[in-house]
């Protein structure tokens, strides 16, 4: 089992995907799990699938996996190779589960060498590959440990070893933290990102937490009731979200309906209420003027003022609202304020307890901010 270096995923990201799925859709019945949804993944690549339960997510998984077959699709391929009718355990790839899956009567060591004994390598090097993968996984010499004896953040390592010690082309992590408690998941999360730097190989990463595909993607498929809505590096979806749903979901917690006034470039001007404000166009194809859109602007942009004018009495390029202090909620490293203001509730988040004004006249944030999008807030069903 060897670790690849950077030049080698460099390299590999300049060839042909490792991963293609063309076309796929699956039913259960009447509901539609996946409506004809392609995908492609590089060499290397950390990409994750997000979305909510019901999205499709895990079923575009199992899917590649050859855990589920299609209800149609056109191909799936694996490092070069089409594996549209191949069985699971002859596709190049690997799958860690949400629930570990590890053998109760097996010592660490056995489990990791399961997938090796299967193969018929000899036991001399079936051990001594287990153990390296241990040592990759920060479990040296824990052998010949028992699977009960061990936390679960060392059974997900376990889980983790006996998967990469088959060097598979792609590992496919199915909410592989989503057992763990927050602070162990938050720490699994670093230990991920580190192992697929050392790894080189491509990891398909499945998840509900907006948070762990932040963290650790180098892109982030958004799914949702079986198709893809967004895709792109985690600050596209962060800071340009293609549409209403998208901002929602990736946590914008003020999102302010309008009409939209002007677009030039990449700059566009929206109507609320009796305010004109500034935003960047997120939205994909451009709407008509007078179209119904959505201006998104985190709550940690949104900073507070004792004054109703900039400094030097200017606001080019900011968005400035009179407001007055509604509720206060204090959430540790932070503080949480709900401002009133004549477009509605707008939300301020404060890191900085100096930045937060007892004798407040405005709030403002800058245009390059926040985004103007389409208001979609949901696929219909």
């Amino acid at each position: 089992m060897r670790e690849l270096n950077l030049s080698d995923v460099a390299r590999g990201a300049s060839q042909a995907p490792i991963l293609e799925v063309v076309d796929a859709t699956h039913r259960f019945g009447d509901v539609v799990a996946l409506d004809n949804v392609s995908l492609t993944a590089r060499r290397g690549e950390f990409l994750t699938l997000l979305g909510e339960s019901g999205s499709g997510k895990t079923t575009l998984l199992r899917i590649t996996a050859g855990l589920e077959r299609p209800t149609r699709v056109g191909r799936i391929s694996i490092d070069g190779e089409d594996v549209t009718h191949v069985p699971a355990d002859k596709r190049n790839c690997t799958t860690v589960f949400q629930h570990y899956a590890l053998f109760p009567h097996m010592s660490v060591g056995q489990n990791i060498e399961y997938g090796l004994r299967l193969r018929g390598e000899s036991g001399g090097a079936r051990r001594k590959n287990a153990e390296r993968a241990l040592d990759m996984v920060r479990l040296t010499g824990l052998y010949d440990r028992r699977v009960h004896q061990l936390s679960g953040g060392q059974r997900q390592r376990v889980a983790l070893a006996r998967a990469i010690v088959t060097e598979p082309a792609i590992l496919l992590l199915d909410e592989p933290l989503g057992a763990l408690d927050e602070k162990l998941r938050v720490d699994m999360q670093v230990e991920l990102k580190d192992l697929h730097e050392r790894l080189g190989i491509t990891f398909v990463y499945v998840t509900h937490s907006q948070e762990e595909a932040l963290t650790m993607s180098d892109r982030i498929i958004l799914m949702q009731r079986g198709e893809i809505i967004q895709e792109g590096p985690p600050t596209d979806l962060f800071d340009r979200p293609i549409n209403q749903y998208v901002a929602d979901f990736m946590g914008v917690e003020n999102l302010l309906e309008g009409t939209l006034e002007a677009v030039s470039g990449e700059r566009a001007k929206v109507r609320i209420g009796e305010q004109s404000l500034g935003g960047i166009w997120s939205g994909g194809d451009v709407q008509a003027v007078g179209s119904r859109v959505c201006l998104a602007v985190r709550a940690e942009r949104v900073r507070l003022s004792n004054s109703n004018t900039g400094g030097d009495g200017q606001d080019d390029g900011i968005n400035r609202l009179p407001c007055r202090s509604g509720a206060t909620i204090y959430k540790g490293k932070y503080v949480d304020r709900t401002l009133d203001t004549q477009i509605g509730q707008i939300k301020a988040r404060i890191w900085d307890r100096d930045a937060d004004l007892a004798d407040l006249a405005s709030l403002w944030w800058r245009e390059d901010e926040c985004a103007v999008t389409q208001v979609i807030k949901a696929i219909e069903a």
